[in-house]
């Protein structure tokens, strides 16, 4: 390449603005994915048969896991599409998938008015957010990492998840505002359209924003070197980095989806604690997590990205049977355990993302990180409630800590014989593999 081809370096205002336009982003597509969720139990009777509303929450709830079945296929897909296309196209992409879902949610027919054209299509809006969020991730974190000036890619990783964790604390709280203001009845009967209306006009704002970004200079740069086919070559060259994805993911994925989504649920079952007090001692827990995540990003900048993987795995290693034992009926309580949980979490979310873009060269990416990271959501996250719940009614809930520090134990495996990536120049040929 000459000189003359070679793009310039972004200012900083335009780094500046490339991270709060990923960020923005990034944090509306969590708001409209945990949107479904949340409402689910009011919106289930209008898609289903009212005779029996057990079953009817239950279908929908099953095409909720459908979103995370699709998740894998979006890794594959999308993150392929980001890394032909561009950092900027791929996240373009996925903003429209998920908005275009929570919009068809929005406006879909009840049962009673369309029969059984009402689930087909909260199927397929859901199938489009499933596919949507198993690109976001690989795309976004691909698209900071290259974007981060240098020495500040752990920084710029961390807004991952604080966005996501933002969005995820938005849709709650827009729940307890909608029941305090128009009642559970007025939810159940209309209202419930509401969150899927704001979040498809959030996603034309966050569509705005993510085609005003800037391509990143390591994708220019590594434009000669793309491949047809950029999932196949990342299992065809990259195996060894696409199985330390896995293994990066596996024990983290499962201990998120128990502390920041789970957990409020189970002291509910299990302890008797009231729903109120358990909505805001996650609500604060999370809050803690977002204002730790940056703080965390830059010492790992300075320090490196595995201390803190192994702080996250040992730590859960070994904490998180006692502090599935301090959980009681007070909110306190529970404030807590999430607090340790998360903040333990944090030592990964906050250089996970970039940490696994470090792995793979330019022109696969994205798709090093989409399908393996996706699958292993989708296998280990996913499925975390599930899995408590099966054995709680079998009578061994306790064995359930267990089984998350058997899965952090395989994380603190793989981070221990990884190599250090903060150096990594992410703009020249390969990254570390």
């Amino acid at each position: 390449m000459s000189t003359t081809d070679t793009p310039a370096a972004p200012s900083p205002a335009d780094r500046r603005k490339g991270l709060v336009a990923a960020a923005i982003g990034n944090g509306l597509e969590w708001f409209d994915w945990n949107a479904y969720a949340i409402f689910a139990v009011f919106f289930a009777p209008q898609f289903f048969p009212k005779d029996d509303p057990t079953a009817g929450t239950l279908s929908t709830l099953l095409i909720f896991a459908v979103g995370f079945f699709f998740r894998p296929l979006g890794g594959a897909l999308l993150a392929a599409f980001t890394d032909r296309h561009g950092r900027r196209a791929g996240l373009s992409l996925s903003v429209i998938l998920m908005a275009g879902g929570s919009l068809l949610i929005a406006v879909s027919p009840t049962y009673e008015q369309a029969g059984l054209l009402a689930p087909i299509l909260l199927l397929l809006a859901r199938i489009a957010q499933g596919l949507s969020t198993g690109g976001e991730f690989a795309s976004s974190s691909t698209y900071l990492a290259e974007l981060a000036p240098p020495g500040r890619r752990g920084f710029y990783g961390s807004f991952i998840y604080v966005s996501t964790t933002l969005g995820t604390i938005a849709a709650t709280l827009l729940l307890t505002l909608l029941s305090a203001t128009l009642g559970r009845e007025e939810l159940s009967a209309w209202a419930w359209r509401i969150p899927f209306a704001i979040g498809a006009l959030l996603g034309l704002y966050g569509l705005y924003l993510r085609r005003a970004l800037e391509e990143t200079e390591a994708f220019l740069l590594g434009k000669e070197r793309r491949v047809a086919r950029p999932t196949l070559e990342v299992l065809r060259r990259h195996p060894g980095a696409a199985l330390r994805v896995v293994g990066f993911t596996a024990g983290a994925t499962a201990a998120y989806y128990t502390f920041a989504v789970y957990l409020p649920t189970y002291a509910q079952k299990a302890h008797g604690m009231a729903p109120t007090g358990a909505q805001w001692a996650s609500v604060a827990a999370q809050v803690l997590m977002v204002l730790i995540l940056p703080l965390l990003g830059s010492l790992s900048d300075r320090i490196g990205r595995k201390p803190l993987l192994i702080v996250f795995a040992a730590g859960f290693l070994l904490l998180v049977v006692p502090l599935f034992g301090l959980i009681s009926s007070a909110p306190l309580s529970l404030f807590l355990v999430m607090s340790g949980g998360l903040l333990l979490f944090a030592c990964y979310g906050a250089v996970a993302p970039v940490a696994m873009a470090e792995l793979f060269p330019t022109e696969v990416r994205s798709a090093g990180l989409g399908l393996p990271y996706s699958l292993t959501v989708a296998l280990f996250g996913g499925t975390a409630p599930y899995v408590v719940e099966q054995l709680t009614a079998a009578g061994s809930g306790a064995l359930y800590p267990w089984y998350i520090a058997a899965l952090c134990l395989v994380s603190l495996v793989v981070y221990l014989t990884s190599k250090e990536t903060r150096d990594v120049s992410l703009a020249r040929a390969g990254a570390a593999t």
